[in-house]
């Protein structure tokens, strides 16, 4: 298998990492941007750094909106993400759009003022996953927003210029922004093998939990619930086409009541808390699915066994999303105004702090929350 074009071929490209800030020179250009650093639990620091121009095969970036995702959150409130702890300083963000500023040598097809959504997982293409076309579980996986390899809340980015998608006309960075997210919900559709008319639970209605329900849409998945302990939630889900919205507590029996104690084809835990996995065991029916989106806080998860079994349950675990991005990209622009509803406050990167705040306590109606670098 030949190497995808202008792909990395080893690890991350030394120019993707910062450099010192006390570096005097690079080769190429020397340019000053705004970085927005996590540096303790719930504190961000907004500080200058250099940047260089971009190497071979790589563009330079303009970033003009990121949205807050939930692992951010969880990196944000908890120092880490799963099992993965934070290491500070460390730059969050993977939810990207922008314009590119400059090409490097080598790229073709790409041009100053191009504006496009951002893939932030770098492969190497070469792995037994890599060359089987599981690149989202790539052994060599380099994801800008973890530890060491800065994400997306900054001005300027250079990386390999097959992470650039082209946008189309008309089509807002903020709408960009969800690109990745809507990848990673069609991922988990994908892989959980939603059909046509087929019953499903979606448990959490925050931004990844909304965007499964419009993919579930555009799927035309039969009757659709949304468990969601938020009203203003419970109100978007039904927005972007939930059937029926209700309450944690609600919800087993409701459900139960409304597929004739059978129980839904599939049920998608995008909430991750202590006993929303267990909730979809529950609501599912015998010989059905359940996808795991979300992103538990502890590593270790309690799940009844027992009833896993009886059922014959297939649990799937969702990894982020596998080139699903341009799909993302054409069903956001087909359908943009399932979307418009999710986008509902923006922040300058100087206010950071307020932006997280408001996405980490769920305040004032947040559906997505954009930070604008």
């Amino acid at each position: 298998m030949k190497d995808a074009p202008n792909a990395p071929t080893g690890l991350l490209h030394h120019r993707l990492l910062f450099p010192p800030t006390d570096e005097v020179s690079f080769q190429g250009g020397r340019h000053s941007m705004q970085v927005a650093e996590l540096i303790a639990p719930v504190t961000f620091r907004v500080i200058d750094i250099p940047i260089e121009d971009p190497g071979p095969g790589e563009v330079q970036v303009r970033i003009e909106a990121v949205g807050v995702c939930g692992s951010d959150l969880h990196a944000y409130s908890e120092g880490a993400v799963g099992s993965t702890p934070n290491v500070y300083p460390m730059v969050l963000g993977h939810e990207p759009a922008g314009r590119i500023v400059k090409t490097g040598t080598g790229v073709t097809g790409l041009a100053a003022d191009d504006r496009g959504a951002l893939e932030p997982a770098l492969y190497c293409y070469h792995c037994e996953f890599c060359l089987s076309g599981h690149h989202n579980v790539c052994a060599n996986l380099r994801f800008l927003s973890s530890p060491h390899l800065p994400g997306f809340f900054r001005e300027l980015v250079n990386l390999p210029a097959t992470n650039f998608l082209p946008i189309p006309n008309g089509m807002s960075f903020a709408e960009a922004t969800l690109a990745e997210p809507l990848a990673v919900a069609l991922h988990s559709l994908h892989l959980a093998s939603i059909r046509r008319d087929e019953t499903v639970a979606v448990i959490g209605a925050g931004p990844i939990g909304l965007l499964t329900i419009a993919a579930l849409r555009a799927a035309k998945a039969g009757r659709i619930w949304a468990v969601e302990p938020l009203a203003h939630r419970r109100e978007l889900a039904r927005e972007v086409g939930a059937d029926v919205a209700i309450e944690p507590g609600e919800a087993v029996e409701e459900i139960l009541r409304g597929t004739g104690r059978r129980g839904v084809d599939c049920a998608i835990d995008c909430a991750a808390k202590e006993d929303t996995t267990g909730q979809a065991v529950q609501i599912t029916r015998n010989a059905g699915r359940v996808a795991l989106t979300g992103i538990h806080s502890p590593p270790l998860v309690s799940l009844d066994g027992s009833a896993m079994r009886r059922k014959e349950l297939t649990i799937f675990n969702v990894r982020r999303s596998n080139h699903e991005t341009q799909e993302a990209l054409e069903l956001l622009h087909a359908h943009a105004e399932w979307f418009a509803p999710l986008l509902t406050h923006t922040r300058e990167i100087e206010r950071i702090d307020e932006a997280f705040a408001i996405a980490s306590q769920y305040g004032d109606g947040v559906g997505k929350m954009i930070v604008r670098p």
